[in-house]
């Protein structure tokens, strides 16, 4: 009984003869309808025997895990009459397959070699379990079963070698994952099998150069398998076009592509984004009549995502019919990249299981939008749906948007939370923290968090830094600048913005004019905007026009941006000077001439001097040139919620409360100067009485 046909007329003609089927050819039609994800059938087939032999338990336990119903099997494996070693090897492959049942595959083991004597462990059994312990990256257990293997015999064939590599690997002991691969080549040279598992040990590790040399070794005996690892590897690695050569290469060495060898070329023109190079690959895979794999169509919708070209994804996925969580979730993370939060939404709750990719898309979309309400709505979420602890990613997420609102009420509920819940604070999710309480103006948290953390990084000093810096604490930010360059770790840009931005607080001209040397002297920074910006302030500040000057005229052409000059008419309306103001007047409108902020800048340089005529003018060629002022905004975060407030705008539910308060203020205000005018008056004249 060859096909599935075959096997049905005979199964039919049987009963209608009443005739009995043999345990044989009862076995055979189990297999036969298992095969073909027939089931119930099979099933039912085996519960009318009338006897049953070992290959029929076998059989029937063998169909119900390879349909993952691991309940089933279990339930018919306590009930069989007879089991053997394939029997057990059966459902321990099944338990390790499958998420959420690795408890059970390690006590049926145990169980298993207790009754070694009468089943026997044989080189699947322990494939099955070092298979086992790389997924959960128990190196302990690993090594324990690698010692058994070696005193039983079982560490000689290749699929066993290749397992134990993959084992070593994926727990972080790629050293003997290298030991066990050289003892396979001193004893009888290399299979294919190990020679693949060591090629995707040394593309995890990141040894490409090592990676390619094993891959030309014995080239003859590489296959798609192999070919697909190295492509893979560099795609993981970073190396997206070495990836794409390489994968012509396996086209001109005769060797077929499959959706394996197409999801990782796929991958590669993602990180590209070429979009050029992804349409020319969704030809190759309509010419090689792929197009039908759902896994390949998905890396398509992810490639047009990543490369901005939503039309196109959207076409595809529509088109194409994909229902799979890989498209959606692509689709989700495009949409989300481009701000259209909406569109996301929707396609997120019309998934039944939400993964940490799409959540994390979520997240990023909201934080880029400055959607602090949405962010913290979004958590809540999660918190309450999700029976995982959130990842770093998007706990450093809700951070940021603390930080950016100034919002220490639900900086600190996120603190408690990740206290709480035992969360890992790695250097990120600390350095995310400490941001936030500075930004928020708790230095003095910020602070008692930084000195706990024993390694710290550039990143993190550079936070703390700027945090003592922008919050009057300019000593404290000079002292640790001093204490990280003592300590051997070389200073970025972004670390002398956050000092020369202390010493523009404090007004300390000549410890600025050291570090804008020293920078460029003893570090090979060069400085950019901000650094310039800085360095005008500061002297703007001191009153060191002259300084000031000659330091603008030596600033590159290139960035003399408006930040810069900016901060030079800035420094002109602090000194009252009309005549430096109109020097950079020309300068600031030729950059931006249809910025109304800019314009009112100009207009109060001039207003602080009382040069009127000279405001009017400016007032004039504003109106005249249309320029747009962006309106005046501020928020507070007050009661779970983000209150925002706009130049002149009453929309606010609460505007009524809010200006019947603030007229009340006005009028205490008015009363209180009023009296003390008035008592000012009458001590002058108790005086001059």
């Amino acid at each position: 009984m060859r096909s599935l046909k075959d096997g049905l007329m005979h199964h039919v003609r049987s009963m209608k003869s009443g005739f009995t089927l043999p345990i044989l050819t009862s076995n055979q039609l189990i297999h036969l309808y298992s095969k073909h994800g027939l089931i119930n059938e099979a099933q039912k087939l085996f519960d009318e025997m009338p006897q049953r032999n070992i290959y029929s338990w076998n059989t029937i336990i063998s169909a119900h895990v390879k349909s993952q119903n691991l309940a089933q099997a279990k339930s018919i494996f306590d009930s069989a009459s007879v089991r053997d070693l394939v029997t057990y090897n059966s459902m321990i492959s099944g338990y390790v397959d499958v998420d959420g049942y690795e408890r059970n595959a390690l006590e049926l083991f145990v169980e298993m070699h207790s009754k070694s004597d009468d089943i026997g462990i044989d080189d699947f059994t322990v494939t099955s379990m070092v298979k086992l312990f790389a997924k959960l990256s128990n190196l302990c257990y690993g090594r324990q079963l690698h010692s058994y293997m070696v005193k039983t015999g079982n560490d000689r064939s290749g699929f066993v070698v290749s397992s134990l590599i993959d084992m070593y690997s994926k727990c972080g002991c790629y050293k003997e994952a290298c030991g066990i691969f050289r003892g396979c080549e001193k004893e009888g040279g290399i299979d294919l099998v190990s020679k693949n598992a060591m090629v995707a040990a040394c593309c995890r590790e990141g040894e490409m150069e090592m990676a390619l040399g094993l891959f030309w070794r014995e080239n003859d005996l590489n296959d798609s398998v192999s070919w697909n690892t190295l492509i893979s590897g560099y795609v993981q690695n970073g190396y997206p076009l070495k990836a794409l050569k390489l994968f012509v290469c396996m086209g001109e060495n005769g060797v077929k592509w499959n959706e394996h060898t197409f999801g990782s070329v796929l991958s590669a023109c993602a990180d590209l984004r070429n979009l050029k190079i992804g349409k020319e690959m969704h030809a190759w895979i309509l010419k090689n009549g792929l197009s039908s794999s759902a896994f390949v169509e998905s890396g398509i919708v992810d490639v047009y995502c990543k490369c901005g070209n939503m039309k196109y994804a959207e076409s595809l996925h529509l088109t194409s019919g994909i229902g799979s969580s890989f498209s959606i979730t692509s689709m989700i993370v495009g949409y989300s990249s481009q701000g259209n939060m909406m569109e996301a939404c929707r396609l997120f709750d019309s998934l039944e299981e939400k993964n940490y990719i799409v959540w994390a898309a979520l997240f990023s979309g909201y934080v880029k939008l400055n959607r602090s309400e949405a962010i913290f709505e979004l958590l809540s979420l999660y918190i309450a749906t999700e029976a995982a602890i959130p990842d770093a990613l998007i706990l450093v997420s809700a951070l940021s948007v603390c930080a950016f609102q100034a919002a220490l009420g639900p900086g600190k509920q996120i603190h408690g939370y990740v206290y709480r819940m035992g969360v890992e604070m790695d250097i990120k999710m600390t350095t995310a923290m400490i941001d936030m309480y500075s930004k928020c103006g708790s230095i003095p948290y910020a602070e008692k968090m930084f000195l706990k953390v024993i390694e710290r990084d550039l990143v993190l000093h550079n936070v703390m830094i700027a945090g003592y810096a922008h919050h009057g604490y300019e000593i404290k930010a000079i002292n640790l600048f001093q204490e990280i360059v003592e300590g051997g770790v070389g200073p970025d840009a972004i670390t002398f913005v956050a000092l020369l931005s202390a010493c523009r607080h404090r007004g300390l001209v000549d410890l600025g004019e050291r570090t804008i040397y020293s920078m460029t002297e003893d570090y090979h920074i060069l400085p950019e905007t901000d650094h310039y910006a800085c360095m005008i302030d500061l002297y703007g500040r001191a009153s060191e026009l002259e300084k000031m000057v000659l330091f603008m005229q030596g600033i590159p052409i290139e960035y003399q941006d408006a930040a810069v000059v900016g901060a030079f008419l800035n420094a002109c309306r602090l000194n009252r000077n009309t005549e430096l103001a109109r020097e950079a007047e020309e300068k600031l409108l030729k950059i931006e001439d249809d910025s109304g902020a800019r314009y009112v800048q100009l207009a109060n340089a001039y207003a602080a001097e009382g040069n009127w005529a000279e405001m009017g003018r400016i007032r004039k060629g504003m109106r005249g040139k249309e320029a747009k002022k962006f309106a005046g905004c501020s928020w507070v975060y007050l009661d779970n919620g983000v209150h925002t407030f706009v130049s002149g705008d009453r929309t606010h539910s609460k505007a009524v409360c809010i200006y019947s308060m603030l007229d009340f203020l006005t009028s205490e205000l008015y009363e209180i100067a009023r009296h003390s005018v008035s008592h000012c008056f009458e001590c002058c004249h108790d005086n001059s009485v």
